[in-house]
């Protein structure tokens, strides 16, 4: 199937414009010697979630990993509020306000609950335009996460993988980030968690915050995005709204069927 006729262009001047918080432009990467990522571009406006899809392998996990600076190969152009991050540290791009959610989960199996909370913690952030961003305490946390609020002194180590993967999400969002990178938030999680983490997709967007949301859940990212990329191999094969994602089933059967 010729992929040229797959891709859908990206809705122009009907869509609303917001400010744009990361733009990715022409984006390549490698671990060591294999090129995994070719030329990718995308954009994520403030206030909007956008769903970078495909299957396992596709190099969605590769391209959180490229903006971050996780990677110690890559070219291309990768700017955050206006600002480039190509040349940046993780930890630099993390005071930012860009925040990363990794698929594998790296918290502090010694550190409590509310412990990892504090490691994560940084100061409330405002927007350029003098707006006060969405601010995070561990109240909220545990309001958003009960399962975390009821288990505030147990060390990470001894919680659930799902549990894990919460506090992941609330250390994250200690950090009060603008955008936040998620990397497959369902994966191998219990529906319950799942619904927490929709509903924390839905509030951060809610509050004028962003998510960039790496999944291959089709009806997780219809309920929470409003726009979407599909990879393939490294290489973006479709960019539109998620409206135009869910309709055309010739995208979905090549690139995002098992």
């Amino acid at each position: 199937m010729n992929s040229a006729a797959l891709a859908t262009p990206m809705p122009g001047a009907a869509a609303p414009q917001r400010q744009t918080l990361l733009e990715v432009d022409g984006l390549n990467a490698w671990y060591g010697s294999a090129h995994i990522l070719f030329d990718v571009s995308l954009q994520v406006r403030r206030g909007e979630v956008v769903a970078l899809m495909g299957r396992n392998g596709a190099g969605k996990s590769t391209t959180f990993k490229a903006i971050m600076g996780l990677l110690g190969r890559r070219q291309g152009k990768a700017s955050f509020m206006g600002k480039s991050v190509m040349g940046l540290q993780p930890y630099e791009i993390a005071r930012l306000g860009l925040g990363f959610v990794p698929e594998d989960r790296r918290i502090f199996t010694d550190l409590t609950v509310a412990e990892n909370l504090d490691v994560g913690r940084q100061p409330a952030r405002r927007w350029p335009d003098g707006s006060e961003s969405l601010t995070w305490t561990p109240a909220a946390l545990y309001a958003l996460f009960p399962n975390l609020g009821a288990m505030q002194d147990r060390p990470g180590g001894n919680m659930s993988g799902g549990e894990q993967q919460m506090l992941t999400v609330a250390r994250t969002l200690m950090g009060n980030p603008f955008l936040v990178l998620l990397d497959e938030p369902s994966e191998g999680m219990a529906p319950v968690i799942v619904e927490q983490i929709i509903g924390m997709i839905l509030q951060l967007k809610a509050r004028g915050a962003s998510v960039l949301l790496s999944e291959q859940n089709m009806h997780l990212a219809e309920l929470v995005s409003d726009r979407a990329y599909v990879l393939e191999k490294g290489q973006v094969k479709f960019a539109g709204s998620m409206d135009e994602l869910a309709a055309n089933e010739a995208v979905r059967r090549a690139y995002l069927s098992v």
